[in-house]
């Protein structure tokens, strides 16, 4: 339905999906192939909750989840964005410190060189969502391995929005060109 609407792009692995409707790690691999087959690009979610993360079980999760994209997503990684959303972080107004966000970012980037090259690698986008806002994405743009957002709450306020997308434009997309 969202091809035949027009709709180019589709969100996998979303943490409301995967609690509320029991979208397990398979199921948002088989997904997310499935989106790319029929020629939608996707934006896929990865993210731990706060007791998996102070479990020291953080790593473990991104694994898991990044595995069953592997297992499905084959040569299409560039119609690909990973997000990475602390499922802690969303529309609770906590965020990530621009920190973890950057060392998990920076991590899946490894993971996603180890499996496809480094070249391919810095070709995929990984953006950062979780309580985004125009306070904080200033300092999270300019994070080197941080492409960009997902926004949820602030996108529903014109302004906050419009400051959202100028920091990324400006200082998130020198990092990225200094990070390449």
């Amino acid at each position: 339905m969202l091809k035949d609407a027009g709709v180019p792009w589709v969100i996998t692995g979303h943490s409301e999906r995967r609690a509320l409707c029991g979208e397990s790690n398979k199921f948002v691999g088989e997904k997310t192939g499935h989106a790319l087959d029929v020629g939608l690009s996707v934006i896929a979610c990865v993210g731990e909750t706060l007791d998996q993360r102070n479990g020291g079980n953080l790593w473990h999760v991104l694994d898991t989840q990044m595995q069953a994209l592997f297992d499905h997503v084959g040569s299409e990684w560039p119609r690909v964005v990973v997000a990475y959303e602390p499922v802690w972080a969303i529309g609770t107004g906590v965020v990530a410190s621009p920190e973890q966000a950057q060392e998990v970012h920076a991590y899946l980037r490894k993971v996603l060189s180890d499996k496809l090259g480094r070249q391919a690698a810095d070709a995929v986008r990984i953006i950062y969502g979780g309580s985004v806002n125009d306070g904080n994405c200033g300092e999270l743009a300019r994070q080197p391995d941080i492409d960009g957002f997902l926004v949820g709450g602030a996108s529903l306020k014109g302004e906050s929005f419009m400051k959202i997308c100028a920091a990324r434009a400006g200082e998130g997309a020198a990092a990225a060109a200094a990070r390449r």
